[in-house]
């Protein structure tokens, strides 16, 4: 894990989505987000993956806007039975949404909530973001109405040191 500075991280994922953006005339607003000790190609597949998402799972006729938004909290752990300060990343985005009831599916591999004619994709994202955020001591939960969008919330201990560190992701 390096010194990671996760606005660059944000920059190159909203680079390679850029003809997407373009296309979907994607609004993107974005905080300033930390520097975290992290592995930097981890974060970028994951912002990489829930941003993508956000692009993709769009209603249709309603340009999408993402809101990426950030704060530092300190709350008590029942993971890690001490107070932990979170840097907190929440990624909310005005598309489709999903059911809540599949809440827990959606970190599954290989679980779709939609045909594969209709969104393309492996189904492996979302599982791959939950093992890059606990990898990193943190967490990742999601909430979401149908027809109004969707909020992944990443929760990333300010010191990673103070963790085990998983195996690889």
């Amino acid at each position: 894990f390096i010194d990671t500075d996760l606005n660059e991280v944000v920059a190159e994922v909203l680079d390679d989505l850029e003809i997407a953006i373009k296309e979907s005339e994607t609004t993107v607003n974005l905080d300033t987000l930390p520097h975290i000790q992290a592995d930097p190609s981890q974060m970028l597949q994951l912002f990489l993956n829930i941003l993508s998402n956000a692009v993709k799972f769009r209603r249709e006729d309603v340009a999408p806007v993402i809101d990426i938004t950030y704060q530092r909290t300190s709350e008590f752990s029942e993971t890690h039975n001490s107070d932990v300060e979170w840097e907190v990343i929440t990624i909310s985005d005005n598309g489709i949404g999903f059911s809540e009831e599949y809440l827990e599916k959606i970190f599954v591999p290989f679980q779709r909530l939609h045909g594969r004619s209709q969104y393309k994709g492996t189904g492996i994202g979302l599982s791959v973001c939950r093992r890059i955020v606990e990898r990193h001591g943190g967490e990742i939960t999601a909430s979401s109405r149908v027809g109004e969008g969707a909020s992944f919330t990443l929760k990333l201990p300010v010191e990673t040191s103070l963790f085990t560190l998983q195996g690889e992701a």
